[in-house]
């Protein structure tokens, strides 16, 4: 489904899509009832052109999807315009990776040990895992085997020492858990699903029902208080069957579709008690064995409405 996917689920709905991207040719832009060209969500200017939009298109929900635009995206929450998002201070900490694992560990709830790779490095337990403090998807991350894989790692790294973080492997089933949660902090559905195969991104996963991963989701809420639509990444320990959180997603996961073909509506329900209240959605149960199977989908469109799409967003810079 991807973007284009959930733009095309939200307007089946009734609801009028306004998107953006820094891409001109991102396939989402035309997919939506109109389409603007964005600055990078670091830019400057990044704040000031999407409240400008907002407002001349009159925009109740806005979505982020993108980890550099989440923190200025929620500064537009006013009220009037809810931005999709969970709370200013759970972001800033699910997005510093470091940071994450110490309210984690501070929590009691189960998470591997994590150091700085400018720390010393006497304790680590091979296989490590190396990752940017912050970062999304792939970018960035290798596996050590050793101590003397680890130095070369390091030593080739594009990242600071001090950017960069050393993990204990999780070895376990991995999961990503779809958590929907609005401004009350009650936690209205947890879906996990299992991934089959990941590239980047999850290409293959299945629903599975798991009590821990549920409790476990919930405590997270609890202590940390998202109070907005979250996404956990964890394993199953082989070794203590507990689940292991590894990173937490601060926005709708890339596996959204899964979740909706599974029965929770986390965007479409959460947009409608956006606008119109709490009790005017309720999420109900789902389905266990949905299978994702994430491939390409060649869509073909008019030659002129592309090119007055295209021509449209060009005089929207």
């Amino acid at each position: 489904m991807a973007v284009p996917g959930l733009i095309e689920h939200i307007r089946a709905q009734g609801f009028r899509v306004i998107a953006g991207d820094m891409d001109e040719l991102a396939p989402g832009l035309y997919f939506a009832d109109r389409g603007f060209v964005l600055p990078a969500g670091t830019a400057s200017d990044f704040r000031a052109r999407v409240f400008e939009i907002c407002q001349r298109e009159k925009v109740d929900v806005l979505i982020p999807l993108v980890d550099e635009e989440l923190i200025t995206a929620r500064s537009l929450d006013d009220g009037n315009l809810q931005v999709m998002m969970p709370d200013t201070a759970f972001v800033e900490v699910a997005l510093d990776k470091l940071e994450l694992m110490h309210r984690l560990s501070s929590a009691g709830i189960p998470c591997p040990a994590t150091r700085l790779a400018s720390d010393t490095l006497v304790d680590v337990q091979y296989p490590a895992f190396v990752k940017p403090r912050r970062g999304r998807g792939s970018r960035g991350i290798a596996t050590a085997e050793d101590a003397s894989t680890l130095d070369r790692i390091l030593e080739s790294s594009d990242y600071e020492p001090d950017q960069l973080l050393v993990q204990d492997y999780i070895d376990g089933t991995e999961f990503t858990v779809s958590v929907v949660v609005w401004r009350d902090g009650e936690v209205q559905a947890v879906v996990p699903k299992e991934i089959i195969r990941k590239k980047g991104i999850t290409q293959l996963a299945v629903t599975r029902h798991h009590e821990g991963i549920r409790e476990l989701c919930h405590r997270i809420q609890k202590e940390l208080r998202a109070d907005g639509p979250f996404n956990v990444q964890l394993k199953i320990d082989v070794k203590t069957k507990s689940p292991m959180v590894f990173e937490i997603n601060p926005r709708f996961s890339t596996t959204a579709s899964l979740t909706i073909a599974a029965g929770i509506d986390e965007i479409g329900g959460l947009v409608r008690q956006a606008i119109w209240g709490r009790g005017s959605w309720q999420f109900g149960d789902w389905r266990e064995g949905v299978v994702l199977s994430r491939r390409n989908l060649d869509v073909f469109v008019d030659e002129e409405e592309f090119n007055y799409r295209r021509t449209s967003l060009r005089g929207s810079i």
